[in-house]
């Protein structure tokens, strides 16, 4: 274990100390929040204009949403319950584009549905969204706790409304949370990508100038390997907590000195939010980032673990540097089908593919960052960890494989790489 510590130390020495490494810990964030401006300065310039029924037949919002009125939404109540069907046929509600449904379970489950019958904007979805959860948030407050409005907004549990289609209520909708988890499982998979890759470089580069071969002198093969693995590790995760912290840091200076008129977070006490594009609600408001960020660590680390132990194999088992090129391809392809598995599980939570992607241990990191933004419901917690058990039993079955092929192929030289030799390899100890 102290010949690892070495080796993972040199590792993570040489990787911080990298231009490359400064270079994309500076660039990378700045592109970030530049998209991030871009997002917030120009977002919310698609208008929609819609009239939304409130079914609300016990009469708890008391017919009254915003005291300030939105001018591209328009409430209207019926203290009644509405058939789903009824709304999308019957020729009394033909002017209206949305329903949203209002019972007495909302507040225990925090869960609702808005039943459209045109496709919303993603700024509609947000507007509807916040603009129902806050004043639900106030007659919660009001009725339930001594809180003022402000200080039951700090261990609030955020409203997840569900929308879908009135006339095929059956049908997935896209939610617009399911987008944020798509996106913390893409960086998650770039990171990978990323670092993986020099995994592979640096364990060709060892083994084309032989220098791996004095290295094994000292050092056994199985401490090479997981030295390797655990620094450059230690590097992606320094540069991901760099990333995060100048983000962070450029959120809140956009926040606090530039878009200050657009979201006034001082308005809250007084029921007036003068929130006018949707990303600003998005990023600030939305994103529950304590519960999110945990879970996108654990992730984060068992899939590198799992995708890295492919790439140190890839680097050991080649016989020449075109070697490993050449099956970089199947790799990328993985990790290609893996973004398109959250994409898929962002449009159809409800399919059965979802669950598969669940606990396929190549696609489970972005499938299950996607499900966790869209939140389970009561019970369905354990699919989040079965998941992450599935991804731990994973990676130490496949760091074994890699170390049995890192053991033995790493002093193979000049050899075409086939499944036999392979398999071979696998069986010798």
């Amino acid at each position: 274990m102290k010949n690892s510590w070495i080796i993972a130390k040199r590792e993570f020495f040489e990787r911080i100390g990298s231009r490359s490494f400064l270079f994309m810990a500076i660039l990378g964030p700045a592109l970030v929040l530049l998209m991030l401006y871009l997002l917030f300065a120009i977002g919310g310039n698609d208008q929609q204009r819609w009239k939304v029924l409130i079914a609300d037949h016990r009469n708890i919002m008391d017919q009254k949403i915003m005291s300030k009125e939105d001018p591209n939404i328009k409430y209207f109540f019926v203290n009644d319950v509405v058939e789903i069907e009824s709304f999308a046929n019957d020729p009394r509600f033909k002017d209206f584009d949305a329903m949203v449904e209002i019972n007495e379970g909302i507040y225990s489950n925090k869960s609702g549905f808005v039943f459209y019958k045109e496709k919303p904007s993603v700024k509609m979805q947000i507007d509807i969204r916040y603009q129902v959860e806050r004043r639900l948030e106030e007659l919660f407050a009001q009725q339930y706790t001594d809180l003022s409005y402000s200080q039951f907004k700090r261990i609030k549990q955020p409203l997840n409304l569900n929308f879908k289609n009135a006339y095929n209520p059956s049908e997935s909708s896209d939610e617009l949370s399911a987008w944020v988890g798509l996106f913390f499982g893409c960086v998650i998979f770039v990171f990978i990508f990323l670092f993986g890759m020099t995994i592979l470089r640096s364990v060709g580069k060892e083994k084309s100038n032989r220098i791996v071969e004095v290295m094994l002198a000292s050092v056994s093969p199985r401490s090479l390997l997981s030295g390797k693995i655990i620094g450059i590790g230690l590097s992606a995760f320094v540069q991901f907590a760099l990333w995060i912290g100048l983000i962070s840091l450029g959120l809140y200076l956009m926040r606090t000195s530039i878009f200050v008129d657009t979201f006034d977070p001082s308005a809250g006490e007084a029921g007036i939010q003068s929130v006018t594009n949707e990303f600003i609600v998005l990023v600030f408001e939305r994103i529950q980032f304590a519960a999110i960020l945990p879970y996108f660590f654990i992730f984060f680390v068992l899939g590198y673990l799992f995708y890295g132990a492919f790439f140190a194999a890839l680097g050991a088992i080649s016989g020449s540097e075109s070697d490993g090129q050449q099956f970089l391809i199947p790799l990328i392809a993985i990790l290609f089908f893996s973004v398109y598995a959250g994409y898929s599980v962002a449009t159809n939570p409800e399919a059965m593919s979802t669950t598969v992607y669940s606990y396929l241990p190549f696609t489970a990191p972005i499938a299950m960052m996607v499900r966790l933004a869209q939140g389970f419901g009561p019970g369905e917690s354990i699919h989040l960890y079965l998941s992450i058990l599935v991804e731990i039993v994973s990676s130490i079955l496949l760091l074994w494989v890699a170390a049995r092929l890192y053991k033995n192929g790493l002093l193979q030289f000049g050899h075409s790489i086939r499944l036999r030799t392979i398999f071979t390899w696998l069986k010798m100890k």
